[in-house]
């Protein structure tokens, strides 16, 4: 009898133990800045891009690099918040595949990412974002209607809350998450991460809140972030409101379905444009 109770005991310090460590590490279970690495590895003149070093100022004091890379025609501009993972210098492929659809792209790094100073949280980089649209439309005097806002995975969050409170001339959503929660019950469905999770990103509240018109583009073959995930958060947005399936990984789909890629969200950007 006492070696069951000793058992239980131990199997119960265990999933305490767990439960403690998703608790405490939940920045670092969402936020890898050093995955591959802060430094900025290239620019975008190695691909024949001109740019522009940008610092942007948050309203708590954050300074934060980035790039504008301006087109000679643009028909609009695309500020871009990227995923969870490294820099602005590892994203050259999309910024120059935008750049190619005639879009002026601001993309920056959040607070703790790259060059950007601070520490990231959940309300620090709805801060970054914020000064991101105030340098456009208040310094650069770019008009609310002629910017596109895209994230991509995590960045994609912090572009839906952005959008729930400005009015952009369109919102693309790529391999987004429906809510923090319910990826960490995905992912430890063992553990009570919906009571312990204080990191919110809820996409799926928020969509139903974005007026602009909006894309969400997602790849089934998606082994992060669940394609029915990205089903959701089209059922929940409001008209105008286009999906994009791709094919390809979390990380690669936009590249492995280009072909696709490239006249579907040109598409949707000059229809969204006139709809104005």
């Amino acid at each position: 009898m006492n070696s069951i109770f000793y058992v239980l005991f131990a199997a119960a310090l265990l999933y305490a133990a767990l439960t403690a460590w998703v608790f405490f590490m939940q920045p670092r279970l969402i936020y890898y800045p050093d995955m591959p690495g802060r430094a900025i590895e290239i620019t975008p003149d190695a691909v024949a891009l001109d740019y522009e070093d940008v610092t942007l100022r948050t309203e708590d004091g954050e300074s934060l690099h980035g790039w504008f890379v301006p087109h000679p025609s643009a028909v609009a501009t695309l500020l871009f918040c990227h995923g969870n993972a490294g820099n602005i210098s590892h994203r050259l492929d999309t910024i120059r595949l935008f750049h190619e659809l005639g879009l002026n792209v601001l993309i920056f790094d959040y607070r703790g990412y790259g060059r950007s100073s601070g520490t990231t949280t959940e309300q620090g980089t709805y801060r970054d974002v914020d000064a991101a649209w105030n340098y456009l439309v208040g310094d650069r005097g770019i008009p609310p209607r002629s910017v596109v806002l895209f994230g991509r995975s995590l960045g994609a969050a912090v572009i839906a809350d952005l959008a729930v409170r400005t009015r952009p001339g369109a919102v693309i959503l790529e391999s987004a998450f429906t809510s923090v929660p319910d990826m960490a019950a995905r992912i430890y469905p063992w553990l009570p991460v919906r009571w312990l999770a204080s990191y919110r990103y809820d996409n799926a509240e928020k969509i139903q809140d974005i007026a602009a018109p909006v894309l969400v583009i997602h790849s089934r073959d998606d082994e992060i972030i669940p394609f029915r995930q990205g089903e959701r958060l089209y059922t929940l947005a409001n008209e105008p409101k286009q999906m994009l399936e791709l094919r390809g990984g979390h990380n690669d789909g936009f590249h492995a379905s280009r072909d696709l890629y490239r006249p579907a969200v040109g598409d949707f950007i000059r229809q969204s444009l006139a709809a104005e």
